[in-house]
């Protein structure tokens, strides 16, 4: 891809999209962020970007947007990230998880289909992993209203490859975690247990923190996504993980060395057992070997969280 592209980024005031933003604006690129929530994430790069109040369910705006900015590559980020909310209002999970995506790829296909389209979807698609590390081959059976949601945009992105030739890309995300997201349970739990452990609250665990997953730090996040932009094998799904395996457990005990908070165990709520995806640790060979790697320790990821909590006064 060309070295000065217009990226537009779909969610781009939320987590990931915030980081990738900043991260992009230095490669410098021009970005045009579209998000329909708050923006304070983006304040500090606000006069550099372009923002747009656009909520991407909503076909005819989207379109008219998107035909007026001709962007050369979008990287689709926008849409529930909640697996309980994705119970609680099912249709509103479906048209924000599946729905856009498939308002951008026929936006694509119709008004500019050379423009590059990068879905980023989740590792809540594989459901119980049957056998780990778990990797791009994959079978995936979810077990939430979200992850099928997320999986129906994965195969829609195929689709319009495969028949169209539209030039696609899909990355999942492991557990990531690091600065400016969100700091609520049921949301992100790494983070939030970070957060209570900088309040010096107690830093709830589930069964006794004998279960592991694949923990991946934000910067490391979004270089392996600017490494799919630039570098991806059209048509090509790349998992981003840290394919290390961390312990709940061990979680528990960095934070009561690095703050004042005592971990507590206790027991999941039913609807978790219904749900959990259990231990879950991802190969990422395939992303490797385009010649990206992972620098950040889980460790120093939350000594980085934890200060920036302290730096904000949250």
């Amino acid at each position: 891809m060309g070295s000065c592209m217009k990226i537009m980024i779909t969610g781009g005031a939320g987590f990931v999209g915030s980081h990738l933003a900043e991260y992009l604006l230095k490669k410098s690129h021009k970005i045009i962020i579209c998000t329909k929530t708050s923006v304070k994430n983006v304040d500090h790069i606000r006069k550099k970007i372009q923002l747009e109040k656009i909520d991407v369910t909503n076909y005819v705006k989207l379109e008219k947007f998107i035909i007026k900015k001709k962007p050369d590559v979008i990287i689709h980020l926008a849409g529930n990230t909640s697996h309980s909310k994705s119970f609680e209002s099912p249709f509103n999970d479906l048209d924000s998880n599946t729905k856009s995506t498939l308002n951008i790829l026929e936006i694509i296909r119709k008004e500019i289909p050379k423009c590059k389209f990068i879905l980023g979807s989740t590792f809540v698609v594989i459901g119980k992993p049957l056998k780990l590390p778990v990797n791009e081959q994959t079978p995936c059976n979810p077990t939430t209203m979200y992850g099928v949601n997320r999986l129906s945009s994965e195969y829609y992105t195929k689709i319009y490859n495969q028949v169209y030739g539209l030039n696609t890309n899909i990355f999942r995300i492991t557990n990531s975690f690091g600065p400016k997201e969100q700091i609520i349970p049921k949301k992100n739990a790494i983070n939030y247990l970070i957060y209570r452990g900088f309040k010096g609250e107690a830093i709830t665990i589930y069964n006794n923190g004998k279960f592991f997953r694949d923990l991946i730090y934000i910067s490391d996040v979004v270089s392996a996504i600017n490494k799919i932009m630039t570098k991806g094998k059209q048509g090509e799904l790349y998992w981003i993980s840290s394919s290390k395996k961390t312990w709940f457990y061990e979680i528990g005990n960095t934070l009561e060395k690095l703050t004042d908070a005592k971990t507590k165990y206790v027991k999941p709520p039913k609807y978790t057992k219904k749900v959990d995806v259990g231990n879950f640790v991802v190969s990422n060979l395939k992303i490797r070997s385009l010649g990206w790697k992972p620098k950040i320790s889980v460790k120093v990821g939350i000594e980085k969280t934890l200060k920036y909590f302290k730096d904000n006064n949250l």
